[in-house]
């Protein structure tokens, strides 16, 4: 070796002194060494001023922003802006405020605006009144934005602050700004100090590369030995001190090197180097080929010694000629670490599957399906979930091991002998299942084939398990909040070896997970349950008969839990009817409760028979107090969102009056099929306030089709309000089809298999009380035409054959045509419908209506409405633009076409004759000071 190093030294010195050592040549060491040099100042120096640029351009922005801010901020806060700007002329004040603010802030604007975004303010005054330049959503939130626009100054930075009103409400903007070039940083001055560093640095770095490659060339050509002698020593070192085995093998195949690690790892005598691989026989076979073919290896195994190694080999040169260099290091507890490291991994990637895939609904049968499905094959052949039965209910468990039901079964295969889903199983006390849910913890079977106690359980399952290849069990309770819920099983056949103390703690991780999620699932089952039974309690449980409308209806509550959606048909006098739909946004108990009051609250309005636009504002104040009464006992669930319509279809007129509060317009199916969305006014929703509610009248042709729905029907995640539309005029454009099958067809059309919002649709088909059901006449405001009326009503009722309401009819016209003549207002009308019932009405143009009162016996009248009331199963008033209408319901005949009994004298039924006059008030709202007697031909009585 130091003949070699003598010899390469001696040849150096001739060829460093035949050529020259570091010649002017740009490959030399020392040109590259000052060409890196001077790339490395330039890098340094063009480093340092473009972070010294990019921190000027932040800086100046940052600035600017800060000052938008804070120049905003202290303006918008200024005490009695809020009360400028709602001033007749707020820029006449804010203007020169601005301006002087703007010049002492050191800001470019300052401009104020209302809630519209049109400017009070600005530095160029032609700009004020227009709109601003900027985005002011954010600051109408309450919140402060700030951005970067190109305004009327140019490019500026701008901050927008709202203006509050005392009770918190956005009354106006303030919007300040500036442009970036007009703030001013340290960094241009800095740049001159780089520049002159960076050129003392190259100064300094091109003198030492000369003093370096004087150097070098002084140091090269006195190159010695020990020097030479020191670089192999620290060579030597290193090679032998590395913990990977250096082998280096000539073309020949012989052994050329092998250091310490090398000699140790292929278990090579101290005397190898020098010597052929084929002497060496201690050496592994494969690993001596490797070695001596010379091919390429990366991180090829061998085995030797008990040892796995892994082997990475290159030739010297290109060409080969000069052999080999082999790299090798012991793998063994790497491969074992590696195999925990995979095992750990699979246990991670089956947690994590367990954290998504479990729990994805609310439903405790499908969430124990899902920890089977997670489970298998990954930790466990076969998987069975066993719960117990009043947690599928959404009840407590009772704690008893005796009533669990099998709610999963999966596996590798399906033809496996374990218990179906829905089977009941009672476990033996002696079971690992039974154990693990009296003890709470894992059980773990190694060999199911030896276990007595389960195979006690049932001796002819449990032999066909055990037949079937089933070998190791590990039984797992499910326990949340303390409770347990059930048991999970997992079961091994193909993998011979048994569960484990580690696997065990896997089980025990994937249950507690699927636990948290069952016990949600049967929490919100329970609640779902309730909800569900309480809203259907609401709902109406068979629609009314009634003969202008027929009528077909669907409800179908969200799968992910119940809302407030609504639908009524309210039968009104004078055979009209009211149809009523509505939604309260929301889910769960509150939105079923309010929607239960809110629809008793349409009932009870509907008794008052007033126009739809009155009663949805009587509804709208009562979600108002509704509200109130829940913001002052500080409950936070407020009725927010609730909307409505209502229509009053009238058959004998074929009009539809309808207003809808916020609520989707109805849809009209003509009799020829088409379809069409009537343009109808609408309101605000309900609880918001402040707005009336307008009516509006549609005229439908008999066997017209109204389609009333809430917008579960037609909004949905994955489609368009207009593309829900168009589905749902789709659905409706056949001219043969009842409502019943409109119905079903709607929801096969429209609604999705789990729809994730209420739904109701409501559709009526319109019919029409014909002229052979209707009789109406104009009564002469004349106490003397009393008479005629009793006379036409008779000769009507025998035309429809129902004289035997010809009596009561008389006198119950007689004594509403009289108060109407004596105490109401011209015009007076008289109409007769024959409907279900017999339906008198008598309109006058008065508002003041009668009141039922007993009257004293010394009184001459305040007898007729207690003998109309006695006389009829309803009567009532409801009020029209033109004045009132008083009606009263007689019931028809029975088939034999009597009242049903055996007949008796009227006079013998009936009180004493009595005075109209008491019965109705004047305009005043007192009784009149005198009654005059009625006549002979005038008494409500004579018939």
């Amino acid at each position: 070796m130091v003949e070699r190093t003598d010899r390469s030294r001696t040849v150096s010195k001739t060829s460093l002194a035949g050529k020259g050592l570091f010649a002017k040549s740009p490959r030399s060491v020392a040109g590259q060494v000052f060409v890196l040099q001077v790339a490395v100042v330039l890098l340094l120096v063009l480093g340092a001023i473009l972070a010294l640029v990019l921190e000027s351009r932040y800086d100046s922005e940052t600035e600017a922003r800060n000052r938008s801010v804070a120049v905003a901020e202290a303006f918008a806060h200024a005490p009695g802006l809020p009360k400028v700007l709602t001033s007749p002329d707020p820029t006449a004040v804010l203007q020169p405020l601005t301006e002087a603010a703007r010049q002492k802030a050191g800001v470019d604007f300052i401009v104020v605006m209302n809630t519209q975004g049109i400017r009070y303010t600005h530095p160029l005054p032609e700009q004020i009144g227009k709109k601003f330049v900027g985005t002011i959503g954010p600051s109408l939130a309450g919140q402060v934005y700030t951005e970067s626009v190109h305004g009327p100054l140019g490019q500026e930075v701008q901050a927008t602050v709202p203006v509050t009103a005392p009770g918190g409400a956005v009354v106006g903007l303030v919007s300040a700004g500036l442009k970036v070039k007009n703030v001013t940083t340290a960094g241009n001055r800095q740049l001159p100090v780089i520049l002159i560093t960076g050129a003392a640095a190259l100064t300094l770095a091109t003198a030492g590369t000369a003093l370096v490659s004087r150097r070098l060339k002084r140091q090269t050509h006195g190159l010695g030995p020990t020097e030479m002698t020191r670089v192999y020593e620290h060579h030597n070192a290193v090679l032998h001190a590395v913990r990977e085995g250096v082998v280096i093998v000539s073309a020949d195949g012989r052994l050329l090197l092998a250091n310490d690690e090398a000699k140790e790892l292929l278990g090579l005598p101290a005397d190898a180097e020098g010597r052929k691989l084929d002497e060496l026989r201690d050496l592994d076979p494969d690993t001596a080929e490797l070695l001596r073919s010379g091919r390429v290896a990366t991180d090829e195994v061998h085995q030797a010694g008990g040892r796995l190694l892994a082997v990475n080999q290159r030739s010297t040169d290109r060409g080969g000629a000069m052999g080999t260099v082999a790299t090798i290091r012991d793998s063994t507890e790497l491969l074992a670490l590696s195999g925990k490291a995979e095992v750990a991994g699979k246990r991670l990637a089956l947690l994590y599957e367990a954290g998504v895939g479990i729990g994805t609904t609310f439903d405790v049968v499908r969430t124990a399906e899902e920890l089977a499905q997670v489970a298998v094959p990954g930790f466990a052949d076969f998987v069975t979930v066993d719960l117990a039965d009043p947690v599928l209910l959404g009840d407590e468990p009772t704690g008893s091991k005796s009533d669990l039901r099998r709610a999963a079964v999966h596996g590798i295969r399906e033809d496996h002998p374990f218990y179906p889903p829905g089977m009941l199983v009672s476990f033996l006390p002696s079971t690992p299942q039974a154990r693990g849910f009296d003890t709470g913890r894992s059980q773990v079977v190694p060999d199911l084939s030896v276990d007595r106690g389960w195979l006690a359980q049932d001796p002819e399952r449990t032999r066909q398990i055990v037949e079937y290849g089933v070998r190791s069990l590990i039984t797992t309770p499910l326990r949340a909040r303390g409770i347990i819920l059930g048991v999970a099983n997992f079961w091994r056949s193909r993998k011979r070896e048994p569960f484990d103390d580690e696997e065990r703690s896997l089980a025990e991780e994937l249950v507690a997970r699927a636990s948290v999620s069952i016990d949600n699932a049967r929490r919100y089952t329970r609640e779902h349950a309730m909800a569900v039974t309480l809203q259907r309690s609401l709902l109406p449980r068979a629609l009314p008969e009634q003969s202008a409308l027929t009528v077909a209806h669907r409800y179908l509550p969200a799968q992910s839990g119940v809302s407030g959606d609504w639908f009524d048909v309210i039968p009104l006098p004078g055979s009209r009817v009211a149809l009523v739909v509505g939604d309260v946004v929301g889910h769960g108990l509150h939105a079923a409760a309010t929607m239960g009051r809110l629809r008793t609250a349409v009932h009870n309005f509907s008794t008052l028979d007033l126009p739809p636009d009155e009663l949805l504002g009587h509804l709208d104040e009562l979600v108002n107090r509704i509200d109130q009464e829940e913001s002052d006992s500080g409950d936070s669930t407020a009725v927010t969102g609730a909307t409505c319509l209502y229509a009053i279809y009238d058959p004998i007129s074929q009009l539809c009056t309808i207003a809808r509060a916020g609520h989707p317009a109805p849809a009209l199916v003509w009799p020829d099929g088409s379809v069409v969305f009537p343009e109808l006014p609408i309101g605000p929703p309900l609880g918001a306030g402040g707005m009336p509610f307008e009516t509006a009248q549609v005229h439908l042709p008999e066997g017209t089709q109204i389609v009333l729905y809430t917008d579960g029907l037609i909004e949905e995640r994955t489609r368009d309000f207009d593309v829900g539309m168009e589905l749902l005029r789709g659905a409706l454009s056949q001219q043969q089809r009842q409502p019943e099958e409109h119905c079903q067809a709607v929801l096969d059309a429209l609604l999705p298999a789990r729809p994730q919002d209420d739904v109701a649709l409501l559709i009526a088909k319109t019919r029409v009380l014909g002229p052979n059901q209707v009789a109406d006449r104009e009564v002469p405001f004349d106490p003397a035409s009393v008479a005629d009326v009793r006379a036409w009503s008779t000769a009507k009722l025998d035309e429809w054959g129902l004289a035997d309401l010809a009596f009561s009819t008389e006198l119950v016209l007689s004594e509403l045509v009289t108060n109407a003549i004596r105490y109401g207002l011209p015009p007076v009308r008289v109409r007769l419908l024959r409907d279900r019932s017999l339906i008198c009405e008598v309109a006058d143009g008065s508002n003041t209506s009668p009141h039922l009162r007993y009257a004293a016996t010394t009184d001459e009248g305040g007898r007729g409405l207690f003998l109309v009331s006695q006389l009829t199963d309803h009567w009532g008033t409801r009020y029209t633009p033109q004045g009132k209408i008083i009606w009263a319901e007689q019931p028809l005949p029975g088939p034999t076409g009597g009242l049903g009994g055996e007949e008796e004298s009227p006079s013998a039924a009936l009180p004493e004759p009595p005075s109209p006059a008491a019965d109705h008030v004047d305009v005043a709202g007192q009784p009149p000071a005198t009654t005059p007697p009625a006549g002979p031909d005038d008494s409500p009585l004579r018939s």
